[in-house]
């Protein structure tokens, strides 16, 4: 399988990754503790809870835990090795992931690996982010901090900017990222396809 627009993308493993979310959208878990929603974030899309390891081998202790880190993207194993040539504009260049990526895959997904990249550069059109400039490929999904009162409810959006699943942690919004790491979150969405769901739950 390959994606014509995106061709980095590792198809059968991005479709395995929606199959997982579809679960934990039905299954009350994104309602609670806000650590375990996110160990379930993380295993939805294919990707190990490795808080004690180094980064850059393996380490997804940011993951889904700041504004920026949170787009759930699938490659190919070709391009789990592709560096930043300066093209995604606020990331280093160089930005090597590809064995942080092998080391925090689970591989029954399928094909390819699975890792957090950064969403910077999402809301212009065409993405200019990580995985459609880096690694030319979707995003599975995208986590979005919805601007209510509390910045206490998120959404995972398809690369269309759909609605896959939704949640509000239990724990309130002391246990959750920094609120100015979910506000710039939503910030760095506005004016996208990813902001318009987030927008209207607000």
């Amino acid at each position: 399988m390959c994606d014509s627009q995106y061709p980095g993308t590792a198809v059968q493993r991005l479709n395995a990754v929606h199959e997982r979310v579809s679960i934990i959208a039905n299954d009350g878990t994104l309602n609670g503790p806000w650590e375990e929603v996110r160990r379930r974030i993380l295993w939805s899309g294919g990707m190990k809870d490795l808080p004690d390891a180094v980064p850059g081998k393996g380490y997804t202790g940011h993951s889904f835990n700041d504004y920026n880190h949170v787009d759930l993207t699938t490659m190919n194993d070709e391009q789990s090795d592709n560096l930043n040539d300066g093209s995604v504009k606020g990331i280093a260049v160089g930005n090597r992931l590809g064995p942080g990526i092998r080391i925090a895959s689970h591989p029954e997904l399928g094909p390819g690996g699975s890792w957090s990249t950064c969403a910077m550069g999402c809301n212009q059109d065409p993405p200019s982010d990580v995985a459609h400039i880096q690694f030319r490929s979707r995003v599975a999904f995208k986590l979005v901090w919805v601007p209510n009162a509390e910045y206490d409810t998120f959404v995972l959006v398809d690369d269309e900017g759909k609605l896959l699943a939704k949640g509000k942690p239990s724990d309130g919004p002391r246990a959750l990222p920094r609120r100015r790491e979910r506000e710039m979150n939503y910030m760095i969405m506005k004016g996208s396809k990813y902001a318009t769901v987030a927008e209207s739950l607000a």
